[in-house]
């Protein structure tokens, strides 16, 4: 089974892509128990849309089974206001100061990121807000790298590397990156990562280590709900009105 993260470009911009991939640890026991561990096979970015579905369709060609996490509104149904996921995304993760960015008809992406999750489904990747975890097939999620942030690494608030001085961004992008390296092997499943790209300086060069970083986090949420589906993961919406999945682990500050 993969799971592939898409920080994808609302507008115009390049979206970060990742492909973690599972394989079987031996245990250092008696029973010697086999543990399924996580590992980062894939890590860039692409410019266009077009380019990313290109991507896609070589790293996991139909029918191969995948789950695709994609940090973006697939499903938008309200022409106006926020969708109901938005404003419990506001409810839950206000207070870290993570929540959503509203989206409706109106807005300039909504064409182009619903079009997104149909492509996607025309590839077999169904949409999957309700799951029967490790059964292998072809789906698609909603993610919101900021509350899983949050909730995997039991966070204050989140981590700002999106907005403010380039040096603060850095460092809080270099957390990120720590966090990855560091908490994701300990968690639920494992994610065993060797390396990753060090902090650049440049403002160019962040944004898009950024995106980068930002996919292993979505493709780690689709990895959770696929092997914990509602006993360890939170829906905040619906099929119907559009939906997110977050994480909430054991010790998640939201349960």
């Amino acid at each position: 089974m993969k799971f592939v993260g898409i920080d994808l470009g609302w507008q115009t911009g390049p979206s970060g892509l990742c492909c973690l991939e599972s394989r079987f640890a031996l245990e250092e026991s008696v029973s010697a128990a086999r543990e399924d561990v996580l590992t980062l096979s894939k890590l860039t970015r692409r410019d266009t849309l077009e380019e990313v579905l290109a991507w896609l369709d070589e790293v996991v060609p139909f029918p191969e089974p995948a789950m695709v996490a994609v940090d973006a509104p697939l499903l938008i149904p309200n022409e106006t206001g926020m969708r109901s996921p938005d404003c419990l995304a506001h409810k839950y993760f206000g207070k870290y100061h993570a929540g959503c960015y509203p989206a409706n008809l109106t807005r300039p992406f909504a064409a182009r990121l619903i079009q997104f999750g149909r492509d996607l489904e025309s590839r077999g990747f169904r949409h999957a807000p309700k799951l029967e975890p490790k059964v292998q097939g072809r789906y698609q999620i909603e993610v919101f790298p900021h509350p899983a942030t949050v909730q995997l690494f039991n966070l204050p608030q989140i981590l700002k590397y999106k907005k403010g001085r380039l040096a603060e961004r850095a460092e809080a992008l270099g957390q990120l990156r720590s966090y990855l390296l560091n908490s994701l092997p300990l968690q639920n499943p494992p994610l065993e990562i060797v390396s990753l790209p060090p902090i650049p300086s440049g403002g160019k060069a962040l944004k898009a280590l950024e995106d980068r970083l930002d996919s292993i986090v979505c493709a780690y949420v689709g990895a959770h709900w696929w092997y914990w589906g509602r006993e360890r993961n939170k829906v905040l919406g619906s099929l119907i009105e559009g939906y997110i999945v977050v994480p909430a682990p054991l010790q998640a500050p939201i349960q």
